[in-house]
């Protein structure tokens, strides 16, 4: 016998709130699975409309922690609709991630050299926050630190000398570890109004099959689609190409003018089928190169779940294609839609491939940010394979880490080498680096070698820098790279308080990230001082990212249970302990 929906509502809400009461009073214990916990997953499985519920009723319980009465929640991705959930396939989260091992600490006697690409993607914020607002705490794989820093815009210096872009540089104590330094380089590219840009050629490329049938699938890549449409001039022109099972042409090179005409084929997009990744993307580029600009901005935006099962679907294929279509002068910039199937690690590894930019999209607000108030950075590029590298100076500097930029590691030759691709950097677009520093003469990570001959640091002439920084670019246009050299200041502020509020900000968004993951090189900082440190920089916040990013925090830390921190160079993590619920009861208080 099955009962309506609203008849186990209240019993899957009252259910869910009493297991994570019973949970929260096993007091630190950590048992196997009691019998009643095994009968709620099999109940859980076998109802998917149970199943959302008890979602509903855990989200609701954690942001009633996360935002006492007075505080608004950040706005939420919707969650998923009880038609989409109860679908076959959906049941079972298949969300792909690409699983990398933080940067490993180096000693600048052994390395002094620090080489990477440039990177503006910022998607895994807005999937991380999606997640968050679903009531889960993110994959680890999710959780890319670089795109969460870049998220936030910071007040950089402009270019004054003819380059493209501004270099700004800070050196101040770091928040979680007393003998070590932060260093942040900031880099701020010229912007340009949109009526100031070439004339553009636009794809839209959109995924149409049944993966996108869901409110945060296709109705939602329509209304940002539709954004975007009502920013276009004259001289621009759109093409629409879908594909499911099979792709088609739905709208030929249109000029930016016939809007009424542009809205109407993408209100008539409707979902179903497989998915032929593959051969849409193949269409898109046939298309970009019929309406081709000579010397305007030919681009392909694909919005998609990134769930491709028909044709080449291999990860390698497909980023090797993107690669190959790029030198056409034809580049793609993927947006990313969906839960629980979305291949997050193929969206942004095709994003970088065919030399563009990854955003996803959670709700109409981000969809506005990426596609109206940034799109001169979306579209317009004024440097190419953005390559920086930082030097640093052994009488110094001891040892360092880079936060973040995993998959954007180089080779030190690859810096000089035209031939290495890297990353674009948009008008007006702004990329922050974090290097964590050990001061020479401080204790540091790395245990003292037994047989090697301990060699004071050698003085030289430039006992007052701390690093030599490097930025090698190419114009838009291609040609021979350029090189910027700066170099960066060993003085600092003696406390963090001192330091600009963009740096602190930028540091608890650091510490945010690595809290999300193992913590390992964190210590004791917790999820609440990285909320007091970024609440007391959040400085001018005209859009509320920083007060939201706020919010996310304490919202985390509301899911997170209680476990202690792995330290660097430990054993791994222990077991996650239950929830201590008379923290969470002086929350509410």
């Amino acid at each position: 016998m099955s009962l309506p929906l609203h008849f186990l509502r209240p019993a899957a809400q009252g259910f869910a709130a009493g297991l994570l009461l019973a949970v929260a009073g096993c007091g630190v214990s950590s048992k196997p699975e009691s019998a009643a916990g095994a009968s709620t997953q099999g109940a859980l499985q076998a109802a998917p409309e149970v199943r959302y519920e008890v979602q509903r009723a855990n989200v609701a319980m954690a942001k009633r922690v996360a935002y006492p009465m007075g505080l608004s929640a950040p706005r939420p991705a919707p969650i998923a609709a009880r038609d989409s959930i109860s679908a076959g396939y959906r049941d079972e989260p298949r969300e792909q991630y690409q699983k990398l091992a933080d940067n490993p600490i180096h000693s600048v006697a052994e390395a002094p050299v620090s080489t990477f690409s440039a990177d503006v993607d910022t998607g895994a914020y807005a999937n991380v926050r999606r997640l968050l607002n679903q009531g889960s705490l993110p994959p680890q794989g999710a959780v890319r630190l670089e795109e969460l820093v870049n998220y936030f815009p910071y007040d950089y210096a402009l270019p004054t000398d003819g380059s493209p872009f501004g270099v700004t540089t800070e050196l101040a104590p770091s928040p979680w570890n007393p003998h070590t330094r932060l260093l942040r380089i900031g880099i701020k590219a010229s912007d340009r109004a949109v009526a100031e840009l070439a004339p553009a050629n636009l794809v839209f490329l959109v995924d149409v099959s049944g993966s996108m049938d869901r409110r945060e699938g296709l109705p939602l890549v329509k209304s940002t689609l539709k954004l975007l449409v009502d920013q276009l001039r004259d001289q621009d022109r759109v093409s629409l190409v879908v594909y499911a099972g099979e792709s088609r042409v739905v709208l030929e090179p249109t000029s930016g003018r016939d809007k009424a005409k542009i809205r109407t084929a993408i209100d008539q997009l409707t979902a179903g089928g497989s998915t032929a990744g593959a051969s849409g993307i193949q269409l898109a580029y046939q298309m970009a190169q019929q309406g081709f600009i000579h010397k305007g901005i030919n681009r392909i935006l694909l919005a998609t779940d990134g769930d491709f099962n028909v044709g080449i679907s291999d990860f390698d294929s497909l980023k090797a294609m993107a690669a190959e279509k790029r030198k056409s002068g034809v580049s793609l910039t993927t947006l990313g839609f969906g839960v629980d199937n979305y291949n997050e690690h193929l969206m942004e590894q095709l994003a970088d491939a065919g030399d563009g930019n990854y955003a996803y999209i959670d709700n109409l607000r981000e969809a506005r940010k990426v596609l109206v108030d940034q799109l001169s950075s979306t579209l317009a590029v004024v440097a190419k394979d953005v390559k920086l590298q930082v030097e640093f100076n052994p009488a110094q500097v001891s040892e360092y880490r880079l936060l973040g930029y995993e998959n954007r590691a180089l080779k030190r030759e690859d810096f000089s080498n035209d031939k290495v691709d890297a990353g674009e950097i948009g008008a007006g677009h702004t990329v922050t680096a974090l290097y964590e520093i050990v001061p020479a003469g401080e204790k540091g990570w790395l245990e003292p070698l037994r047989y090697a001959q301990a060699k004071a640091p050698q003085q030289t002439g430039k006992q007052g820098e701390l690093a030599m920084l490097r930025v090698r670019y190419k114009a838009p246009e291609g040609g021979s790279s350029r090189l910027i050299e700066r170099p960066i200041s060993a003085q600092q502020p003696a406390k963090l308080a001192e330091a600009s509020p963009d740096l602190r900000f930028a540091a608890a968004v650091a510490a945010f990230s690595q809290q999300l993951k193992d913590g390992r090189y964190t210590g004791n900082f917790s999820l609440s001082d990285t909320a007091k440190l970024a609440r007391g920089a959040k400085g001018d916040d005209p859009y509320g990212l920083r007060g939201e990013f706020v919010q996310l925090v304490e919202l985390a830390q509301s899911l997170q249970t209680q476990a202690p921190k792995a330290q660097a160079g430990n054993a791994p993590q222990a077991e996650a302990q239950p929830v201590d619920m008379s923290q969470l009861q002086s929350r509410l208080e």
